[in-house]
């Protein structure tokens, strides 16, 4: 089913990819602080979808398994909904963002307690094929330009 065969469309997708053919992933509620989820993203926002994956497999990182898991399930969605071929996939964006956090108490001296956030995360990954990326940003790039002088 192609993007113009496509009757409604939901909110999310149409903030994160417009009209542009291309799929996405989101995992919510991920038990990793966003700080650390966002090292391994920053990784492979713009990479090659096979380059990514290998990049994340021997990532020493704990959350590059979680990362790894995401990208996979939005190759398939792009495969398999969009019939786009895995090897011009892009990943084009890739964010994460804060989830609520657990609060924990913790025991300390005096009778005294000091307070322990869990933090989570929601993660999203879209891929794109490399030319509709590529268009895209060149597009971007064109409508930011700063013109003109002070």
């Amino acid at each position: 089913m192609s993007v113009t065969e496509r009757r409604r469309v939901s909110a999310r997708r149409a903030s994160l990819l417009g009209d542009q053919p291309g799929a996405f992933a989101v995992a919510r509620f991920v038990r990793v602080t966003p700080m650390k989820a966002r090292r391994v993203v920053d990784m492979v926002r713009g990479a090659q979808v096979d380059d990514a994956l290998a990049t994340l497999r021997f990532a020493p990182q704990a959350a590059a398994q979680t990362v790894y898991k995401i990208l996979e399930s939005a190759v398939a969605n792009a495969t398999t909904t969009e019939s786009l071929e895995r090897g011009t996939l892009v990943v084009s964006k890739a964010r994460v963002d804060e989830g609520p956090m657990l609060k924990r108490f913790r025991p300390r001296a005096q009778g005294r307690a000091t307070r322990i956030l869990k933090r989570t995360s929601h993660i999203t990954v879209v891929v794109q094929a490399a030319d509709a990326a590529v268009a895209k940003s060149s597009r971007t790039a064109k409508n930011s330009g700063t013109g003109g002088s002070r």
